[in-house]
């Protein structure tokens, strides 16, 4: 059975690694824990901090840039591939797909 952390043991122990009083050996014997998991714990507490800070306009701005080029890239082709079959099904069933002008 894995154990599960709460929040604020998880950042107890980041913020005390990230202190760097004691080695990431000696907080994993101290909160009986493994050492990967206090590295990871660490890790994530480096990169998460900045959001600590950001004003809600640059949260909001962070949010809107979710989507990456390829990613919209993928959807693009998709939503063609299923242009395409729906055309092809519609023109199979005599419907007209043209809009009207």
């Amino acid at each position: 059975m894995r154990k599960s952390y709460d929040s604020k043991f998880k950042s107890r122990v980041a913020l005390e690694a990230m202190r760097g009083e004691l080695t990431i050996a000696e907080i994993a014997s101290k909160y009986q824990v493994h050492p990967n998991q206090v590295q990871n714990w660490k890790k994530r507490l480096q990169e998460g901090a900045s959001e600590l800070f950001m004003w809600p306009s640059e949260r909001k701005a962070e949010q809107k840039k979710m989507y990456t080029e390829d990613d919209l890239m993928k959807k693009i082709g998709r939503l063609e591939v299923e242009n395409d079959f729906l055309r092809s099904v519609s023109l199979a069933l005599g419907l007209n797909i043209e809009k009207p002008k």
